[in-house]
């Protein structure tokens, strides 16, 4: 398993945006590089329960060592113990590389690097946004929002910055164009309140490479981040939106998420089409020393061949989730993983890790 040494740093991109150069982000399901992850190590973002989350972060890499590489953002002085938990679980080391990259807290989704791709010149490069942990809901985070510019040493790619804040979780993309986002998140005065709506879409315009952004409403209970779109809805096909709904009438969640299907199903493509709108089920209300964890299952992770679902040890509704994925995404195997223990520490598979298109 080796370890990276910086090397020279590439230029960074100055002047012409991402867009105008020929850049975009691509969807998620589109050829990978490989999986970025950050090591978890902060006992508070697991607070009474952080034992098995190292081993639960072990087990991950080695899923997705099967598939394709997994570079993991992590200080010198935990890659020992990583090591050998990884080893333990089976990874194939030679597709997991340590980077000395040290962190505060290990949600990469949000502190890594959003990348886009070129397709005319192949050329892959990554946007670099201002971090500020959720509105500033956990310091400090120096060191997270200091992981792009040290990934692009790393790799030697051209990065651009923009000093805005904006999370990976809180943005998903279909590739050909469309963005769907939350206004509970990105309009949100703890993160950009210079900023107008138009300028932040404009900012997605420039940096992403997309056309169109379709906002949905508020983020489901127990989601610190302000209502990120990845345990909402996710774009599964160009024109096909998964969505999270809940069917019990009495739940919290029930008229929040109603509300944001319906905004789905009033929405139209670049054609003027409606989208297909494929509905996936919520787990049970999951509870952990009397706070209600944001379990979702629309926090599932698309790679290589696969598909990484969350699963809550709710076997019904675990499988009807499974099945609907399997649906959307018929060429990939499905792999449920217990995030019970994960989601306590408030997000799961989508929300620790940040693909790099091929």
């Amino acid at each position: 398993m080796p370890t990276t040494h910086l090397s020279s740093p590439s230029k960074a991109g100055q002047g012409a945006t991402p867009a105008a150069l020929g850049f975009r982000m691509p969807a998620e399901w589109e050829p990978q590089t490989a999986v970025w992850l950050s090591w978890p190590h902060k006992l508070k973002s697991w607070p009474g329960h952080f034992r098995p989350i190292p081993p639960k972060f072990a087990e991950i890499t080695a899923t997705i060592s099967r598939f394709e590489e997994v570079r993991i953002n992590i200080a010198k002085t935990l890659q020992a113990r990583a090591r050998r938990l990884i080893e333990k679980a089976g990874a194939d080391l030679s597709k997991v590389t340590f980077f000395d990259h040290p962190t505060d807290d290990a949600w990469c989704r949000d502190h890594g690097p959003i990348f886009v791709k070129n397709d005319k010149t192949g050329e892959v490069a990554l946007t670099d946004w201002e971090y500020n942990a959720w509105g500033g809901k956990y310091p400090p985070f120096e060191k997270d929002n200091a992981i792009p510019p040290r990934i692009e040493k790393a790799l030697g790619l051209r990065r651009f910055e923009k000093a805005m804040v904006l999370e990976g979780g809180s943005i998903d993309v279909n590739g050909a164009g469309l963005l769907l986002t939350t206004e509970a998140c990105l309009l949100n005065k703890n993160r950009n309140p210079q900023l107008t709506k138009e300028q932040i879409e404009q900012n997605l315009r420039d940096f992403l490479g997309v056309h169109t952004i379709l906002w949905l409403g508020d983020g489901i209970v127990g989601d610190d981040t302000d209502g990120h779109i990845d345990d909402l809805s996710r774009f599964f096909s160009t024109d096909g939106i998964l969505t999270v709904v809940e069917r019990n009438r009495r739940d919290k969640n029930h008229g929040i998420l109603e509300e944001n299907l319906e905004r789905l199903r009033g929405l139209r493509t670049p054609a003027g089409k409606k989208f297909k709108i494929v509905e996936l089920p919520m787990p049970a209300p999951r509870y952990c020393e009397g706070q209600r964890l944001p379990a979702s299952y629309a926090n599932f992770l698309v790679i290589n061949g696969a598909v990484l679902m969350p699963a809550f040890r709710q076997p019904k509704r675990d499988a009807e989730a499974a099945e609907v994925l399997q649906s959307c995404f018929p060429g990939r195997e499905i792999i449920p993983v217990d995030c019970l223990e994960l989601v306590w520490g408030l997000g799961t598979l989508h929300c620790i890790s940040q693909q790099q298109p091929a």
